[in-house]
């Protein structure tokens, strides 16, 4: 073999017509593995979580730019006829009514304090009033009977079981912003602090939390059995920690349902773990005949990514060509949450 490095000119010259060829075929070669080397390696560059099973957390903070299926001119931008805006409007009785009184005439210095307002031009400030907790105070009688002598006290409402404790709206609010907000705990309690000046500690919060938790079991239930028993479902998973291990908080969700849990697994053993178990395994037809599970979770990512580039694709379940049209239609209810 011909070594490649530090060939020069006149060592090139002086080789005969074989030992050329056998260069050049060399050389060939190693243009290919290197191709190869790159292509491997530009590839693995351009993996990410819209092309591969990667993570949407990979991706780090070049994100890329969602293409738009909707072709330009179809609608106008902005506000669609029909649609109903959030316009800030006037109220008939305001809750407050403060009159600025005009005392003299700016162009001519008259007194106009005797005189009456012809009419009034309106502005409205809506704002939050003052807030500050309220405390009730229950007192239960304490009575001696006369009869037996006993001493008998009455009975506090069940939900008062404590000399000092934080009702139910402060729980409600506080596992409203924890838990659906996601705002931590010590700053969920940092909030509550600042707005009503008491101090509710994360015990307080993460007990509201199990409250909640107990009182919509049964809803959670009723959920979990019709996203099994729908045609169509949407399911989707990203890691999060707990106490410092890693755990999958999974979701399914319809366009009217929607059902989180978490577990120590991912993919379809954490499905299973949240009483899903079989639910994409066993295909599911839409309208158009195609297996639900083309669209649902990084199945959708993917078909789209080759829907955009032109490429065909044939379900690995029903084993039928996607109709574009139909799959993309129902993807997108779907995919709405």
């Amino acid at each position: 073999m011909i070594k490649l490095v530090g060939q020069e000119r006149n060592q090139l010259e002086n080789l005969d017509k074989a030992r050329l060829i056998e260069l050049i075929l060399a050389l060939q070669q190693q243009l290919v593995d290197q191709g190869w080397l790159i292509q491997e390696l530009g590839n693995q560059l351009a993996k990410d979580s819209y092309n591969s099973s990667k993570p949407p957390s990979s991706d780090g903070l070049k994100k890329r730019r969602t293409s738009s299926l909707r072709q330009a001119g179809q609608r106008p931008l902005g506000g669609q006829p029909g649609h109903q805006g959030d316009t800030l409007k006037m109220v008939a009785v305001a809750d407050h009514v403060e009159q600025q009184v005009v005392e003299a005439c700016p162009h001519c210095q008259s007194d106009l304090s005797g005189v009456e307002p012809t009419g009034y031009d309106k502005r409205q400030v809506f704002d939050i009033p003052l807030v500050r907790l309220e405390v009730t105070e229950y007192q239960v009688e304490v009575k001696q009977c006369p009869c037996c002598g006993k001493t008998v006290k009455g009975t506090f409402p069940a939900a008062v079981t404590q000399p000092t404790q934080y009702g139910a709206r402060v729980q409600a609010q506080a596992s409203y912003l924890n838990s659906y907000h996601f705002i931590p705990l010590a700053r969920t309690a940092e909030l509550l602090t600042d707005f009503y000046g008491q101090s509710p500690t994360e015990a307080v919060i993460m007990a509201a939390n199990q409250q909640l938790a107990t009182a919509t079991q049964a809803s959670l239930e009723v959920i979990k059995t019709r996203l099994v028993a729908a045609d169509v479902a949407h399911f989707d998973e990203s890691g999060l920690r707990i106490a410092g291990k890693l755990n999958w908080l999974h979701v399914a969700s319809t366009p009217q349902l929607t059902y989180y849990h978490v577990a120590a697994q991912r993919g379809k053993d954490g499905m299973t773990a949240g009483g899903h178990a079989g639910r994409t395994a066993e295909p599911r037809t839409g309208s158009e005949g195609h297996c639900a599970r083309l669209r649902t979770g990084s199945a959708y990512s993917l078909i789209r990514t080759r829907l955009l580039a032109g490429q065909q694709v044939t379900c690995s379940l029903c084993e039928r060509n996607v109709c574009w049209t139909a799959w993309f239609v129902e993807s997108q209810a779907a995919q709405r949450l």
